[in-house]
C-alpha cells in the first residue's frame, strides 16, 4: 500500500533530530513507482525528502545510496560542479524503512527532450566528466565495489550468453554482442569513479544566467562504485538530438586519458538492458517481463539490422599515432644486436676496443675504423614509403606528392539511426527503474 506524504514527513521528526514538520507533499518523477516520495518542510526554512521503497526486494538500493552519499565528504563535494543530496537520517517503520535526505530544487528533462547544443546537452556532458574524475580512494574508503575491465567483460559475457540459452534472443544480435565481447579493443579502459548507470531523470536542471538549463545536482548515487564510464553513457542512446554534443562535452571535460571506445562500449551496455530484462523475467518467473523484453529485442534487432556495432570503434578509434604505429610495421626487421651489457658503438665492434696486451691499435685496425665510419647502408623503397607515413601520420612535415600511402576512412557508424529506431522501446525499460 503506498504511503501518504504526511506518513512520510511524521516519519522526518523521529529520523532528523529537532526537526519540526510544517508541511507536506508528493514528490514523484513519474515512473514507475519504485519508492514512495514526499517533501517535507520544516519550520527552519529547509525542504527535505522521505523515502520508503516500495517492495523490500528493493529495499537495498536505499541501503546503498546512504552508504555513497555518507562516502561524499565537504571535500569531495567542492570537487563537483553539481550539488548531491545529502543524508540526514533514517527511521525503520513496520513496513520498511524512510530515508531522509536534503531536497534539491530543479526540474528534469526526458532522454527524448534533452535539446541539441550548447545547454542541457553539454552540461550533462561536464557533469559526467567531473563526476568520472572525482579520486577512487572516495569508493575505496567507503568499502564500496571495485570493478577491473576484465571484471566487467566476465559480466557481459555471462549476460549474453545467458540471453542466449533463453533461446527468445534474435541471432544476430547474439552474434552482435558475441563479437564485441571478443574484441579486445574494448576493454582495455581504465575504470574510474561512476555511478553504475545514471539515465536521464538522475539529472536536475536550473536555468543558468542565459535562461539555457545546466545541471545543478545529480540523483541516483546507489551504485557508486569504480567501474566502467560506459555505464553512465549508456542512456544517451535514448537522447538522438542531443547525443553527440554530450559525447563532445564529455571528451572536452575529461581529465582521463582518451577512451576511443567508451561509445561503443555504452551502445553496447544500453542494448544488454534488454538482455537484462529478460534474464531477470525468466529467473523471477515473470512470464510478462520475458514476453515484454523479447519483444522489445526484436525492436532492436530491426533497429540494427544494417549497423555495425564495432563499426563505431574503427571510426573512432584511429589517431596519428595508430597510423604511426602502422606506417612503423611496415619497416622490413633487420637482424637484433646481441642482448647484452658491453659499450657498442657504430664503428666499432667490441673486440677492437681491447686494450689488453694481446691486443694492440695496429694500422689495419685504424684503417677498419675509418672505412666502417664512412659506410652506409642502402634503405629499399618499402621501408621509405613506410617511414614518409611515419612523419605524416605524426605530423612532422607534408606527404610526398607520390607513393603516398592511402589514409584508411573506416565505415561510418550508424549509431543515430539505431539509436532513433529503438527510441521507444529502450524508455520504456529505463523509466522500469526510476521512480
Amino acid at each position: 500500500m503506498a504511503r501518504s506524504p504526511l506518513t512520510l514527513a511524521a516519519a522526518v521528526t523521529a529520523a532528523v533530530a529537532g526537526a519540526e514538520v510544517v508541511g507536506a507533499r508528493a514528490l514523484t518523477a513519474g515512473g514507475a513507482g519504485r519508492f514512495d516520495a514526499a517533501v517535507a518542510a520544516l519550520a527552519d526554512g529547509r525542504e527535505v525528502v522521505a523515502r520508503c521503497a516500495t517492495d523490500e526486494s528493493i529495499d537495498h538500493e536505499l541501503a546503498a545510496e546512504v552508504l555513497a552519499l555518507r562516502a561524499l565528504t565537504p571535500g569531495v563535494r567542492e570537487m563537483l560542479p553539481f550539488q548531491a543530496p545529502e543524508y540526514l537520517g533514517a527511521v525503520a517503520l513496520p513496513d520498511g524503512r524512510v530515508v531522509v535526505t536534503s531536497y534539491l530544487a530543479g526540474y528534469l528533462i526526458d532522454a527524448g527532450e534533452l535539446p541539441p547544443g550548447e545547454g542541457a546537452a553539454t552540461s550533462v556532458g561536464r557533469a559526467l566528466a567531473a563526476l568520472h574524475a572525482l579520486p577512487p580512494s572516495v569508493v575505496r574508503a567507503a568499502g564500496l565495489r571495485e570493478r577491473t575491465p576484465e571484471q566487467s567483460r566476465a559480466d557481459v559475457c555471462r549476460v549474453v550468453e545467458s540471453a542466449a540459452a533463453s533461446g527468445r534472443v534474435p541471432v544476430r544480435l547474439i552474434v552482435r554482442w558475441r563479437e564485441a565481447v571478443e574484441d579486445d579493443r574494448l576493454w582495455t579502459f581504465e575504470p574510474a569513479v561512476c555511478l553504475g548507470g545514471t539515465q536521464a531523470t538522475s539529472f536536475l536542471f536550473v536555468d543558468d544566467e542565459r535562461g539555457a538549463p545546466a545541471v545543478s545536482g545529480v540523483l541516483d548515487w546507489q551504485g557508486l562504485s569504480i567501474d566502467d564510464p560506459a555505464v553512465d553513457l549508456r542512456w544517451v542512446a535514448s537522447a538522438p538530438d542531443a547525443a553527440d554534443d554530450i559525447s563532445r562535452a564529455y571528451a572536452e571535460a575529461a581529465h582521463r586519458a582518451p577512451d576511443a571506445a567508451v561509445h561503443v562500449r555504452a551502445r553496447l551496455h544500453a542494448e544488454l538492458e534488454f538482455a537484462r530484462w529478460l534474464v531477470h523475467g525468466i529467473e523471477t518467473h515473470r512470464r510478462d517481463v520475458a514476453d515484454d523484453a523479447a519483444a522489445l529485442l526484436e525492436s532492436l534487432a530491426d533497429g540494427v539490422r544494417d549497423d555495425v556495432l564495432l563499426a563505431g570503434l574503427d571510426a573512432e578509434g584511429r589517431t596519428d599515432i595508430d597510423d604511426a604505429l602502422s606506417a612503423l610495421a611496415q619497416v622490413p626487421e633487420t637482424t637484433p644486436l646481441p642482448a647484452d651489457t658491453s659499450m657498442h658503438t657504430d664503428a666499432y665492434g667490441p673486440e677492437e676496443l681491447s686494450l689488453t696486451p694481446e691486443a694492440s691499435w695496429s694500422e689495419e685496425k685504424r684503417a677498419r675504423a675509418v672505412a666502417a665510419t664512412e659506410e652506409t647502408q642502402p634503405i629499399d623503397r618499402a621501408s621509405l614509403r613506410a617511414l614518409d607515413a611515419v612523419d605524416e601520420a605524426l605530423g612532422h612535415r607534408e606527404p610526398p606528392t607520390t607513393d603516398r600511402i592511402p589514409a584508411d576512412e573506416g565505415d561510418q557508424s550508424a549509431a543515430d539511426d539505431a539509436a532513433r529506431s529503438t527510441r521507444a522501446a529502450f524508455q520504456r525499460w529505463r523509466s522500469s527503474s526510476s521512480e
